[in-house]
């Protein structure tokens, strides 16, 4: 093929695409649509996944949240019953040397 009919065959077909504009639009609308829809469908896949762990995080950070309540309420707990053993009873731990060591045999 010479030169010439290479022009002239690119001359006819833009020549055609010319008379059918609006077929090759609607051709581009669709192609670029459709690129469009597997964009949006993969973003809403990586945002599904995302909330899915944000929620096993959430529920995990809730059990953690429930477990230090437990542990504080049971520390308070424990230093209330110090404070009156303290204050109301009297009570004092023992000095070392006047602690008394039971073995068990």
């Amino acid at each position: 093929m010479g030169n010439s009919s290479r022009i002239n065959l690119a001359n006819l077909v833009l020549q055609d695409l010319w008379r059918h504009k609006l077929a090759v639009i609607a051709a581009l609308v669709v192609i670029f649509h459709g690129v469009g829809v597997v964009y949006v469908s993969h973003k809403s896949r990586l945002l599904t996944t995302q909330w899915d762990q944000l929620l096993k995080e959430r529920d995990r950070l809730d059990i953690e949240w429930r477990n230090l309540l437990l542990e504080e309420q049971s520390l308070a707990e424990h230093s209330r019953i110090t404070r009156i053993a303290t204050k109301e009873l009297q009570m004092n731990r023992p000095l070392p040397k006047e602690e008394v060591i039971v073995r068990v045999k």
